[in-house]
């Protein structure tokens, strides 16, 4: 598993450039210049995009606005023109391409044909599914598209345990989807995508931590990744909290109620290299605004680029440099703690 982990490293250093390198460059020197100076400055353009390729998902898992039906924005599928408008505008200065925010990619009939576009533009990337798309025709389609990473979302390795957080999932469904894929990249002759198992660690399942292991490794998984949950309600405790402090993102205080682990700090390095575009167009800060409540332009209406350096995106980086604690996205938020603290 490692040696193919290495193989995943390198393929993602062929997909950088001089100017992308130089433009990340620019990136890291305008963010620790602008802690220094409390002022936001931006010198380059996003290294990462987030496109959402969909707000529809088959599950119902509760921790998540897609699986509740809880959006107050609108449900639909991410079309291919501003897609490709987007892209076009900031490709030669992007490394890589995340296509998931809320929903299940797969959903959407286009996502595949995204992917190709963007691999043609040379760009490293990445989606995140929950695994029941998986058949042969997806498995063949995912391959030939050349996505780099595919991540699979399986937190439990029995039934039982599995759908007390992916209500409403099929675990044989997700495994036997994940062994088609393996066989698919075998029978192609390729090594992408880099398979992933991502396991979300709640309470429920972290018994089951070594055994997702052992089963990514008996299918031919490239890697395995354990998440910390977001949780919404944590002050007072929730089923899904760990018990294993490692694995939490919360934890007890001495009067019984929770809190974030780590202290929240006055500045954030997303806000400096990446942001999401929801399937609609709209630009938000970051993969915790769920909702679009934060909404810092829209690409049906203005290049990308000049949101990216206009008013509204430079305002929201000034007030985070002011004070993370009064963002509500950013007040159950663990990420951008950790980055350069």
């Amino acid at each position: 598993m490692a040696k193919l982990y290495k193989k995943d490293i390198l393929n993602f250093i062929t997909h950088l450039t001089p100017r992308r390198v130089w433009n990340a460059l620019l990136l890291v020197s305008s963010y620790f210049l602008s802690k220094y100076l409390k002022r936001p400055i931006q010198w380059g353009y996003p290294m990462t995009l987030s496109f959402e390729p969909t707000t529809a998902c088959n599950l119902r898992c509760p921790e998540c606005p897609s699986g509740l039906r809880s959006f107050s924005r609108t449900t639909g599928n991410l079309k291919e023109d501003f897609f490709r408008k987007t892209i076009d505008q900031v490709s030669k200065k992007l490394i890589y391409l995340i296509f998931y925010f809320q929903g299940e990619p797969y959903i959407n009939p286009k996502f595949l044909q995204m992917v190709k576009y963007a691999n043609k533009k040379g760009l490293y990337t990445i989606t995140s599914t929950n695994g029941h798309f998986l058949d042969k025709k997806n498995c063949v389609a995912t391959v030939e598209s050349r996505l780099d990473r595919i991540i699979i979302s399986i937190d439990g390795t029995t039934q039982e345990t599995y759908e007390q957080y992916r209500i409403g999932g099929n675990l044989s469904q997700v495994i036997e989807g994940a062994k088609r894929m393996v066989a698919t990249k075998r029978e192609m002759k390729s090594v992408l995508p880099h398979i992933v198992f991502q396991f979300l660690v709640v309470k429920p399942n972290e018994h089951q931590i070594k055994e997702i292991y052992s089963l990514a490794n008996n299918i031919g998984v490239d890697e395995v990744k354990l998440k910390t949950a977001q949780i919404y309600d944590y002050k007072e405790g929730h089923s899904l909290i760990p018990t294993i402090e490692k694995y939490s993102r919360y934890k007890k205080q001495s009067d019984g109620t929770y809190a974030l682990k780590y202290s929240l700090v006055d500045h954030c390095w997303k806000l400096w290299h990446a942001c999401v575009i929801t399937w609609n167009g709209i630009v938000v800060p970051c993969c915790f605004d769920k909702d679009a409540k934060h909404r810092l332009g829209d690409v049906n209406n203005n290049d990308f680029v000049d949101i990216w350096k206009g008013e509204a995106f430079n305002a929201f980086r000034a007030k985070v440099l002011k004070g993370r604690k009064e963002i509500d996205i950013c007040q159950n938020c663990s990420e951008g703690c950790k980055v350069w603290a």
